[in-house]
């Protein structure tokens, strides 16, 4: 199935407006010449003036060079066509990702932050368990879905590379209201298997975490965990060389609860991880979702967008070539 031809950049388009202002400049140009040229009054002397002047060379040379700047604003406007392709069955777990995006992720006692290598561990993970449907939760004082249980997983990391503290107000680290929020978003009554995989920095600010994790088991979901940071912490960025201060005036320090990460693994049946040893999180939790039942789905029809710019580059560059080649005069004329 496949769409209409359509540009990415729609608006460079307006430089086609080039080439009839080139005309309309050639024109007068012409006109002005003919009319000076009349005003001799003598054919020979224009004869002599214009040894060897072509015409015919004269447009030819115009005619590629404004064909050349309609083919490059065209070009440069990337013109794409859509094709689509039907989805395929397959079989799949079903899997969900909850991020932390508290403003305490923001913390640099990993580099670049812990909110960065979260989302490049994400982008790692997705890669990973291709063939999956996953989902997204964000989560920090409160939790919210992001995407719904899919393989579009090209959706589901743009949302990911765009993550941050600003999206939820009510900050904290509410970890019971995200393991609540991914137990409503599984579908119920299906063959696939189910696991919940919580990346955070473990700083909970409610009691009742466990609790939900134990939960969630009872009801099928496996529950992995992945902390974020080190247990010695660090100070929180609040802006150009500043540091987040409590009432008091202090410097509030962060530090991970790998303690509590682990706990809540155990509770869910599933395993802890530290970032700091993301290869080994990355291949163990690979293949504990691979030994999940699968159910059969298909997966979403995907979109492609084919760029056509070098079908109108190409011929660009040659007639300038070609207009750069062609000389003004005739091939038999002589100079002087």
């Amino acid at each position: 199935m496949t769409g209409f031809l359509q540009f990415d950049s729609p608006n460079l388009l307006h430089l086609l407006w080039a080439v009839p202002l080139q005309g309309l400049v050639l024109y007068i140009y012409w006109r002005w010449r003919q009319r000076t040229l009349r005003r001799l009054g003598s054919q020979a002397l224009e004869k002599r003036l214009l040894q060897g002047f072509s015409g015919r060379r004269f447009w030819t040379k115009n005619l590629l060079f404004g064909a050349s700047l309609a083919l490059i604003a065209i070009a440069i406007s990337n013109p794409m066509h859509l094709t689509k392709r039907p989805g395929e069955v397959q079989k799949g777990a079903d899997v969900l990702i909850a991020l932390d995006i508290s403003n305490s992720m923001l913390a640099k006692d990993v580099t670049p932050s812990r909110l960065d290598r979260a989302k490049a561990f994400i982008r790692e993970l997705v890669e990973g368990l291709k063939g999956e449907r996953i989902g997204l939760i964000f989560f920090a004082g409160d939790a919210y879905p992001q995407m719904p249980l899919s393989n579009d997983y090209e959706s589901l990391l743009l949302f990911t590379r765009n993550a941050r503290p600003e999206y939820i107000t009510d900050q904290g680290t509410n970890i019971a209201a995200a393991i609540d929020l991914a137990g409503r978003m599984f579908e119920s009554g299906g063959e696939a298997g189910r696991a919940l995989i919580l990346i955070s920095d473990g700083e909970n600010h409610q009691e009742n975490a466990m609790q939900r994790a134990k939960e969630i088991t009872r009801a099928g979901v496996v529950l992995h965990t992945v902390a974020v940071g080190t247990a010695k912490g660090t100070t929180i960025p609040a802006g150009r060389n500043s540091v987040r201060k409590d009432f008091s005036g202090k410097a509030v320090r962060t530090s991970a609860n790998e303690s509590l990460m682990a706990s809540l693994a155990r509770a869910g049946g599933g395993s802890a991880y530290r970032l700091q040893e993301e290869a080994r999180a990355l291949a163990e939790i690979r293949t504990a979702i691979q030994r999940l039942p699968k159910s059969t789905i298909e997966a979403r029809t995907t979109a492609q967008y084919i760029s056509y710019y070098q079908w109108f580059l190409i011929p660009a560059l040659l007639f300038l070539i070609i207009e750069q080649l062609l000389w003004w005069k005739k091939p038999s004329a002589t100079e002087g």
